[in-house]
């Protein structure tokens, strides 16, 4: 029945599994924001949180720790955003062919790599909810806590998350503050929005978009890592299925701002935890409309940059290539 969607567990759950599944999201969309405020977009986010998401995973499956195995995804991710910003910076090829081809890599490499050492899916210990720490550590408290109404769903809901998680959200306002009050991120902006003058006042315009992109390259590789180790803690091939495209459309959506991109974020995780709970309660759908719950999320992201399009101002250099003295 539909109003078992409106008890307080199912609201609850749909709350936790919002803001979880945002997380992926999260940092690939503040990674890739950075760059496209210094002028350069990749789409080959995609490709940097497979090979993220492969790199952590195999990592913590030897050696048992997510640490290491997030150490190793940052490493790659990393890598990979030097090689995007190579590409589009010093040699200047068109942007979203290279970043289509880095994303190809990946896709390709992820799958050769997991054919080829993992060659089936297995599961790993990743990353634990924080209730796990708490419970053990401080189980009066919790049970207190828990006890409470109204305090108590709200501790369940954040005690159900993990480590990563949290550092996902506290990114943003830490983005905020580096984009909008520091002498860096005005650097990145003027990258963006006029180089040449950025360029005769000082600000070394190549030096400013390789750390962007190889920054946006590290938040990629982490994202990647917080599905395999901390969400899924799982990874097959194609474990991103189009999210990395979707956290491109939502800088858009979120107009290259980073409260902009967590609202873009959390609307699209909590649809996509809606549908996934109405999938898990067997709430009768009729007709054809069980595939159409299923794009629900997609269709939704491409309704809001459709209306939203016209009032949107991307960075005046986006994309972009420039050279000095042209």
């Amino acid at each position: 029945m539909i109003s078992d969607l409106f008890t307080t567990t199912v609201l609850i759950g749909v709350l936790t599994s919002g803001i979880r599944l945002a997380t992926p999201y999260l940092f690939a969309s503040i990674g890739e924001m950075f760059g496209q405020r210094s002028g350069i977009y990749n789409l080959g986010v995609e490709g940097i949180m497979l090979m993220g998401a492969f790199a952590a995973f195999y990592v913590t499956l030897t050696n048992g720790n997510p640490w290491l195995g997030l150490l190793a995804a940052i490493i790659v991710g990393g890598v990979m955003g030097l090689a995007m910003a190579f590409i589009s910076v010093t040699l200047q090829a068109e942007q979203g062919i290279s970043g289509i081809g880095v994303y190809l890599f990946g896709l390709g490499m992820s799958e050769l790599l997991f054919q080829k050492m993992l060659g089936t899916v297995e599961t790993v210990s990743g990353f634990r909810p924080v209730s796990d720490f708490l419970t053990r550590h401080f189980p009066d408290l919790m049970s207190t806590l828990l006890g409470i109404p109204v305090l108590g769903a709200i501790v369940s809901i954040l005690a159900q998350q993990s480590i990563i998680v949290y550092f996902a959200y506290a990114l943003v306002p830490v983005a905020w503050f580096v984009l909008y009050r520091t002498t860096l991120g005005l650097k990145i902006r003027a990258a963006g929005e006029n180089p040449a003058a950025a360029d005769a006042l000082g600000v070394s315009i190549p030096r400013t978009r390789y750390a962007t992109v190889t920054f946006g390259g590290v938040m990629a590789g982490i994202a990647g890592a917080s599905l395999s180790i901390a969400l899924l803690n799982v990874f097959q091939q194609n474990l991103t299925s189009g999210l990395g495209f979707i956290a491109v459309a939502l800088v858009y959506f979120g107009g290259w701002k980073p409260y902009g991109v967590l609202f873009g974020a959390l609307l699209f995780s909590m649809v996509n935890a809606l549908q996934l709970w109405i999938q898990a309660l067997n709430i009768p759908i009729p007709g054809n409309a069980s595939e159409l719950l299923i794009m629900m999320p997609y269709v939704l992201t491409i309704v809001v940059l459709t209306f939203s399009a016209g009032r949107m101002r991307k960075p005046a250099a986006l994309g972009v290539p420039y050279e000095r003295g042209s």
